[in-house]
């Protein structure tokens, strides 16, 4: 089952677009918090986005754009601000198509189905993961935070997927260590310490300052 989420600050046309999308069998979820549109966004881990224009605290076309940083979710633009201009931008900043307001659900619905067969010819979207506003993308090796992007070493990207799967509970370091082993690698407290230390300064970089948390005598947390 595909998964949409809407981003739309009128009430009434959200849950209207929500109860016709639901018949076709889609899980349809409506932003209930568009000051953290982000954190929704990965939450719910939509395959489609349909995103209006004129939004409060940021317009769709800077949503959009956070979108991109992170994911390729195809979205799709539902608005009254469909002059060629901003048809034109809202291409530009990575949506996929552009539906103008009013506009007949029928029409929504074949726009959402058609989308959807073409997105998803290259398989579904990467799991993601917010915290405190930046985005895991494990998938990837990459975190964003404050449109920054920081690439990640496959250890590194090992210990933040354990750290944030256990957010606000202390992973032992023997857990960690466990988790760095593979076939052609054994991995002791040194090597450890090294690509913590290493990780913490790759997000203090951007401004992640005590992302990871030390518990002496116990392990690591990200509360």
């Amino acid at each position: 089952m595909y998964r949409i989420f809407i981003v739309e600050d009128d009430e009434v046309i959200a849950k209207q677009m929500k109860l016709h999308i639901e018949k076709w069998g889609f899980e349809v979820a409506i932003d209930s918090d568009l000051e953290n549109v982000m954190g929704d966004f990965t939450k719910f881990k939509p395959d489609l986005v349909l995103l209006d224009v004129n939004l409060p605290f940021y317009n769709g076309f800077f949503r959009c754009t956070k979108i991109r940083e992170v994911s390729r979710v195809p979205v799709i633009f539902v608005s009254s601000a469909s002059d060629n201009m901003n048809q034109v931008m809202a291409m530009n900043m990575g949506g996929d198509d552009f539906i103008a307001k009013p506009f007949s659900l029928e029409v929504l619905t074949a726009k959402i189905n058609a989308v959807l067969r073409r997105a998803y010819d290259f398989g579904p979207n990467s799991n993601l993961i917010e915290h405190k506003g930046a985005i895991f993308v494990p998938a990837e090796s990459v975190l964003n935070y404050n449109s920054e992007r920081v690439e990640l070493t496959k250890n590194e990207n090992k210990i933040l997927a354990v750290l944030l799967a256990d957010k606000s509970t202390i992973v032992s370091r023997k857990k960690l260590m466990e988790k760095l082993w593979d076939d052609e690698c054994f991995v002791d407290e040194n090597t450890l310490n090294v690509n913590v230390n290493r990780l913490r300064k790759k997000l203090e970089a951007v401004g992640l300052n005590d992302f990871i948390t030390t518990k002496k005598g116990q392990g690591y947390i990200i509360e």
